[in-house]
């Protein structure tokens, strides 16, 4: 029998899409070759961006140096218009957010993906935690030339109060039950290619 939905009380340590934000950090065509696992990062990152927009979760997207590292690859860059460029490897200056307990619309959940993980997704997620957001990592959808790299960063994020997820986790809870009427969409970006 369903739960009587009027007693039900969400966990804060959810993600919800009404309170979560999602930010692309960086993802460059002649750095994503590079990375540890780029398929399934640019994979992961695209099934991000795609269930951000079913279910109304506003999204951001950065470049690190495009005159250099070029730009956002094209998979991903055709669902990301907006990608200011940045110098410095945080992306708090550019995304440019009031703290978390300032914002008028209440999303204080930051879920982050990109490259490289020990450098610009590190200081941009101790950044946002230093503004009073629930950062959340997709461990999955971050990257570093080094997997020593990456997994140095996500042991010293979690440590430092941010939440280490995997991409389905994240969708999962944005989507948040099967009677969500965006259900059949989100099964065809979570489905597996090979079933």
């Amino acid at each position: 029998m369903p739960n009587n939905a009027s007693n039900y009380l969400r966990s804060r340590e959810l993600l919800s899409r009404q309170a979560s934000l999602l930010v692309v950090i960086d993802v460059q065509e002649k750095l994503a070759p590079l990375i540890c696992e780029t398929e399934r990062l640019l994979v992961n990152c695209s099934k991000l961006v795609q269930s951000a927009q079913l279910f109304d979760v506003p999204f951001f997207a950065t470049e690190q140096y495009p005159q250099g590292l070029g730009p956002t690859v094209p998979a991903l860059a055709e669902h990301l218009p907006d990608r200011p460029a940045k110098l410095r490897f945080s992306c708090a200056e550019v995304l440019n957010w009031p703290p978390a307990a300032e914002r008028t619309d209440d999303r204080f959940q930051v879920v982050l993906c990109g490259i490289e993980a020990h450098v610009c997704v590190l200081q941009t997620a101790f950044d946002l935690l230093a503004a009073g957001y629930q950062v959340f990592l997709a461990a999955d959808a971050v990257g570093s030339r080094r997997q020593l790299d990456w997994k140095i960063a996500l042991e010293r994020l979690a440590a430092a109060g941010a939440t280490i997820v995997t991409t389905e986790s994240v969708l999962f809870e944005w989507c948040e039950t099967a009677e969500a009427p965006e259900f059949k969409q989100f099964v065809a970006i979570v489905k597996p290619k090979n079933l």
